[in-house]
């Protein structure tokens, strides 16, 4: 008896280790998203879907309306133009065409025991708002690929996978090429089952990129099927101009970062 009482203070019990990893979502303020499209930009394979959330946040102007929360998110804040930022925000706001969009953008990427309840998270804050689409753009390394030179071979290749029939159909209809066979890990991966299981429209975009470093150039690709989906106008052309710039201005801050985080608490890997 006495043992199994150490054991139990010696030990977290299983409510407190699921508690370690909960996030939640903090509205700062009310913002109507019905029929809204959602971008989930959680960093992976060549920063692709960072690169995508900042550019949609600065390109419409969208408004900062809430933030995540988690134990084991890493222990910074984001200064941005003086501002001090969460790591993992939501912008959102409503186009000219009056379509209206919300991006969840993050600077890290999710260790591997948060990915289900990060993405679980997402998708019912976006199901509660009513809205009707969501993408998670994603990197992709293609095996085979020789390192591209010129600025035109610098257009890569992206696919796409739907959730469910009608996320296919909308691909089909843009002629976008979709994603046939293969592995989605992380939370494109998860949010596409997520999606399929409760029949709610979840597109995933892969475009390929570089694997060490990030990849302006295959963030510029999914933006333009991201345009495509949605029926609005994104001026990639800043993306393909600065691409050094952006990737080095990454790339900094990605030194910057890590000695940020305590090495005594767990720490999600920063960029991998």
């Amino acid at each position: 008896m006495y043992g199994n009482e150490m054991r139990k203070k010696s030990h977290p019990d299983e409510e407190e280790l699921m508690h370690l990893d909960d996030v939640e979502i903090i509205d700062f303020e009310e913002m109507d998203l019905s029929d809204a499209t959602v971008i989930a930009g959680f960093p992976s394979i060549g920063m692709v879907s960072t690169i995508v959330a900042n550019y949609l946040i600065d390109a419409f102007g969208l408004k900062q309306i809430g933030a995540l929360s988690s134990a084991q998110f890493p222990a910074l804040s984001v200064v941005h133009t003086g501002e001090p930022l969460s790591p993992v925000r939501i912008y959102a706001g409503e186009l000219e065409s009056g379509e209206k969009i919300a991006v969840f953008v993050s600077e890290f990427r999710p260790k591997p025991n948060l990915i289900n309840s990060l993405s679980n998270t997402v998708i019912n804050w976006v199901r509660e708002k009513g809205c009707n689409l969501l993408i998670s753009p994603e990197g992709m390394v293609v095996e085979g690929e020789e390192d591209k030179s010129s600025e035109e071979e610098n257009i890569v290749e992206a696919f796409a996978v739907g959730s469910t029939e009608n996320a296919r159909a909308v691909l089909r209809e843009r002629n976008i090429p979709q994603f046939k066979n293969g592995i989605i890990a992380g939370v494109s991966g998860v949010l596409l089952n997520i999606g399929k299981q409760a029949g709610f429209d979840v597109i995933s975009i892969l475009a390929e990129a570089h694997p060490n470093i990030p990849d302006a150039g295959a963030a510029a690709s999914a933006l333009k099927v991201i345009a495509s989906i949605i029926g609005v106008e994104i001026n990639v052309g800043p993306l393909y101009d600065e691409a050094g710039r952006i990737e080095k201005q990454l790339q900094k801050f990605h030194k910057q970062a890590k000695p940020m985080v305590s090495d005594r608490v767990p720490q999600p890997s920063m960029y991998g």
